[in-house]
């Protein structure tokens, strides 16, 4: 069961554009649920971030992970910062500009 709920969880994180971030509960809610609790260990299990974009993840209020497990929220910072998502201060992301609809 979880598998098969990972795996729905990372075929829609893999489709966030690059410059682009998506709520936990963005991805719960797609999937039928409201879990965004589910969708996050989804995510912290995740073994391939090459593949899979987690770091386009972050919570309700645009706050990034704070166990980001690809090297912590300075990394998932960076990695958005690359993609020119703007912040609104140190650890959120500024939703207005960047949150997939």
């Amino acid at each position: 069961m979880n598998k098969n709920f990972f795996e729905r969880v990372y075929k829609i994180v893999e489709k966030i554009p690059r410059g682009k971030v998506m709520t936990y509960g963005q991805i719960a809610e797609a999937l039928g649920t409201k879990d965004a609790r589910r969708v996050g260990q989804a995510l912290h299990a995740n073994s391939d971030g090459s593949k899979v974009p987690c770091h386009r993840v972050v919570n309700k209020d645009g706050r990034l992970a704070p166990g980001y497990v690809f090297g912590g929220p300075n990394e998932q910072k960076n990695r958005l910062a690359i993609e020119g998502v703007k912040f609104i201060d140190e650890t959120h992301v500024d939703l207005t500009s960047c949150m997939v609809q």
